[in-house]
């Protein structure tokens, strides 16, 4: 079968029994202060400059920012970013959710399908004008990961998720208010499954408990870095029960497809 033919013919059969479901902020982690600048908060925009939605990203050159597929899908027209590691919700001054630091154009995966979003769930945004930092994150080398699948002692293979939102999940809408906090938060989950029937050659699962934390609901497309490096091994994608436990899935950013892809913006390992 193609690279992704196994994981969608299995996934269609997984699927049934279990919800498979957009999700990102980083669970049982702390606070990441300055530990990585060049993760943002992204708000989604429509071409009126309605908010939709909020997701996690990272800065892999002055002008190119790193998510998931299904935080600059239709009808997202334009993006507001915000770099600072508390974005305070309600205060005028930092512009939230309409005015962020910088601005930019959102795009979606040549392959992306709303209704598999798992498959190709990589997104960019170009951004209006360059921000620049000291340093920004890197993309991993063609199929740097499948190493892992061979590797003794998977559960030793951490990762460095990183991501804005929600630190666990609550059972209603007043909860979920109360606790939205936007702070850049961290956490170290440990590889579960990668090469598998359910993850196919696209995804990873990572461990998402209170040993070593992992994602729960309310931004996607943060950065899961390879140990502590700054290359992003994928970005978080989409979660498998509504209790932000268990694992979490990331969408693999080391196939050829989205190499080949992010090098038509510039940006190669």
């Amino acid at each position: 079968m193609s690279k992704k033919m196994l994981f969608a013919v299995f996934s269609v059969l997984v699927i049934l029994a279990v919800a498979v479901f957009p999700v990102g902020a980083v669970t049982d982690g702390e606070p990441d202060g300055n530990g990585h600048p060049y993760v943002g908060l992204m708000v989604a925009q429509t071409a009126d400059g309605a908010p939709l939605w909020r997701c996690s990203g990272t800065l892999l050159t002055s002008t190119i920012f790193l998510t998931a597929g299904h935080c600059t899908e239709t009808p997202a027209a334009h993006v507001e970013i915000w770099f600072d590691a508390d974005v305070e919700s309600g205060i005028p001054a930092n512009g939230y959710p309409f005015d962020g630091d910088i601005g930019g154009t959102p795009y979606t995966h040549p392959q992306y399908d709303p209704n598999a979003f798992y498959l190709y769930d990589l997104g960019v945004v170009v951004l209006d004008k360059p921000m620049k930092m000291k340093k920004y994150g890197a993309l991993p080398q063609l199929n740097v990961l499948d190493k892992m699948a061979t590797q003794r002692g998977k559960q030793d293979v951490t990762f460095t998720a990183v991501g804005y939102g929600l630190q666990e999940s609550f059972p209603d809408a007043a909860s979920w208010q109360e606790n939205n906090a936007r702070i850049r938060m961290v956490a170290y989950p440990k590889l579960d499954q990668i090469n598998t029937g359910f993850t196919g050659d696209s995804s990873l699962l990572l461990s998402n408990n209170a040993n070593t934390g992992g994602t729960c609901f309310g931004d996607s497309g943060g950065p899961n870095f390879i140990g502590n490096s700054n290359v992003v091994g994928g970005v978080t994608s989409f979660g498998i029960n509504g209790n932000c436990a268990g694992t979490g899935g990331v969408y693999r950013v080391d196939r050829a497809d989205d190499l080949a892809w992010l090098a038509t913006f510039g940006v190669t390992p």
